[in-house]
């Protein structure tokens, strides 16, 4: 049906439509002006259905010709997202309604206007232009600050001794046996320094810069005794002498060797600052202290050793040798000894009513599974004994103790001690700052009072962390474990803190420790656990 009078017309993207009053024309409804509007070629505009309702009212009851605005062409409108850390910026375009697509130039100006002048992508606002789902596109991507690097220190020679203990998570000290005495010669390079570098800065879309966290930057430690810095490259550290490299913080020293072929009445005692190798025996009654390493390449027969580094002996520790080391201890076995070590004993074959106490763990037998065996004496760990056998059918009483570190727990009492201490003045300086604060500080002493107790507060906030990481050491000696690969024969009494268990029974292969409802237990190989009394 044609409805004359009525027609449509467009200018700078409006669409209007014209009504002439004609008197025979049929009655009009919005969904014939709609149809109308489509048959016009107008259909893909952005239609004003108000518009449209009001005109076909108004095209049946006027009697005057009328214009009034029903559609508009709209081109395709860009939005610009930007994520809160101004990181990334995307762009939607949503589909034209028979205008004009968006363009490159109107994705670049949106992102302009939106304060977007860097990381913008070239081929992804093309991708965005051609988008007609109106999902936003990435467009353009802020660079993170890349943090700099620490300090690195590689060392050059693989050989050098690190007696600084490493704890694994169970608390146990990753035990290693060290071979002959490396030794490095004046000259020769230790360890190279890399210093920190400071980063790279980074920056969001829209300019914001990013600065980087720059490395911690850390000279060689100073007074590395035995080495000097290269002269044409001071992040060079090269032996000054000949002697053994000792990995320390931040740098190697090099302890100077001692070499003897024994140590007799010939000989006399040795007192030396660094590392002594004997390459025979150590004899009855004679004495050898060292600031380093102590090597015996023969036995140790009744001799007194004392060294701040490890000792390691070839053959046996017999006749009421006595050993100290503030590291380690090896040999291959031991009879009728007293040992002390700061981390392990270990002991290749067996020990034979020996008095052993290591901060850390002892370890007998590894390179005897069939026969070693810890038998007889007293052997005293904080975390691990580890041994084929304990005991002997025809020996005395075994004794074992578990978990229990002397100097540690005396370090814990000296450090309780002086947390009192700092806690007392703190409160002190609280007090009397308190004081100033309400009755007035006519002598200006209460700035001098705060500083005082700003700095008391550090020293005991220092101390209670120290504190704490001795407690999380407690907390690891209570997963203490006897573990045997064959068993338990004769008699032993295993201790472990307050907790006593007498092994008057042989027990197989398995382990004994402390469960979680705080009773000696024994497990089997499948890990089956039964207490003990």
């Amino acid at each position: 049906m044609e409805y004359p009078g009525i027609s449509f017309s467009e200018s700078d993207g409006f669409v209007f439509l014209r009504s002439e009053p004609i008197a025979a024309r049929a009655s009009l409804d919005a969904t014939v002006l709609n149809d109308l509007l489509v048959q016009a070629g107008f259909g893909d505009c952005q239609i004003d259905d108000a518009a449209i309702a009001s005109a076909a009212i108004s095209c049946n009851e006027q009697r005057v010709p009328f214009v009034v605005q029903v559609a508009q062409r709209l081109g395709a409108e860009v939005q610009v997202e930007i994520t809160e850390d101004e990181m990334t910026a995307s762009v939607s375009c949503t589909p034209s309604q028979s205008g004009a697509p968006a363009t490159v130039d109107d994705v670049m100006q949106a992102l302009a206007e939106a304060g977007v002048v860097f990381g913008i992508d070239p081929a992804a606002v093309r991708q965005a232009c051609d988008q007609r789902s109106g999902e936003p596109t990435p467009v353009a991507q802020g660079v993170p600050p890349q943090d700099g690097t620490d300090t690195i220190f590689e060392e050059s020679n693989p050989q050098t001794v690190d007696r600084a203990p490493q704890l694994d998570e169970e608390g146990l000290i990753d035990y290693r046996e060290h071979g002959s005495i490396a030794v490095v010669h004046s000259g020769e390079l230790l360890m190279r320094r890399i210093p920190a570098s400071p980063g790279i800065q980074g920056q969001t879309v829209r300019g914001t810069i990013l600065p980087p966290r720059p490395g911690h930057d850390e000279p060689f430690a100073a007074q590395l005794q035995g080495t000097e810095l290269a002269k044409e490259d001071p992040n060079l550290l090269q032996a000054a002498i000949t002697g053994q490299p000792i990995r320390v913080h931040c740098g190697v020293m090099v302890e100077p060797v001692l070499r003897v072929p024994e140590v007799n009445m010939a000989s006399g005692n040795i007192h030396y600052d660094g590392t002594v190798q004997v390459d025979g025996d150590v004899t009855q009654g004679m004495k050898i202290q060292a600031s380093g390493d102590i090597v015996v390449n023969g036995t140790v027969d009744g001799g007194l050793l004392e060294a701040g580094g490890n000792i390691r002996v070839t053959a046996g520790i017999i006749a009421h040798a006595s050993l100290r080391a503030g590291g380690s201890v090896s040999a291959r076995f031991a009879e009728g000894a007293r040992i002390f070590a700061g981390t392990v004993i270990a002991l290749e074959d067996m020990a034979l009513e020996c008095e052993l106490q290591s901060l850390n763990q002892i370890i007998v037998g590894a390179s005897s599974p069939q026969r070693g065996r810890l038998t007889g004496g007293t052997a005293i760990a904080m975390m691990l004994i580890r041994t084929p056998i304990l005991g002997s059918e025809k020996g005395s009483v075994t004794k074992v103790v578990m978990g229990v570190n002397p100097e540690l727990e005396a370090k814990y009492q000296t450090l309780q001690l002086r947390i009192d201490k700092e806690k007392a003045a703190q409160e002190a300086l609280e007090k009397l700052a308190k004081q100033l604060s309400s009755t007035g500080d006519p002598k200006g002493m209460l700035e001098r009072v705060n500083a005082s107790l700003k700095h008391a507060i550090q020293i005991w906030g220092r101390s209670l962390a120290e504190r704490n990481e001795l407690d999380q050491q407690f907390a690891l000696a209570r997963k203490a474990r006897v573990e045997l690969s064959i068993g338990v024969q004769g008699a032993v009494d295993l201790s472990f803190g307050k907790l006593t268990a007498r092994l008057r029974k042989e027990f197989g292969a398995g382990a004994f420790f402390v469960n979680s409802e705080g009773h000696i237990v024994s497990a089997d190989v499948s890990g089956f656990a039964v207490p003990v009394s």
